[in-house]
């Protein structure tokens, strides 16, 4: 248990979460592949904000290739569930080398 890592920040299915503004970054810089979620809009439900369309995207981390040639895989889902849902499948399988 001592060698084990801490996790920082959040997780989800063993692989980081990080969010900045409209973007959710799904994945670790150090793999090879990362999904990035762009929620493109919302709407008010009560006090909270709910996705109402989310732009999902597979990436290369490769730092080498322009921002557009990174994109292996894209899709737009209409809530943030379905988009964590295809974006999660997409990340295990090209991990996995099953793209």
């Amino acid at each position: 248990m001592a060698d084990e890592k801490k996790a920082e920040g959040l997780v989800y299915k063993n692989h980081p979460l990080r969010r900045i503004d409209n973007l959710i970054y799904y994945g670790s810089m150090a793999d090879k592949y990362i999904v990035m979620l762009q929620i493109l809009d919302s709407k008010k439900e009560q006090d909270l904000d709910v996705a109402t369309r989310v732009s999902v995207q597979l990436q290369l981390t490769d730092p080498e290739l322009k921002s557009r040639d990174r994109v292996v895989k894209k899709s737009e889902k209409d809530s943030l569930y379905a988009a964590f849902d295809v974006g999660s499948v997409w990340l295990e399988r090209a991990l996995a080398g099953k793209l």
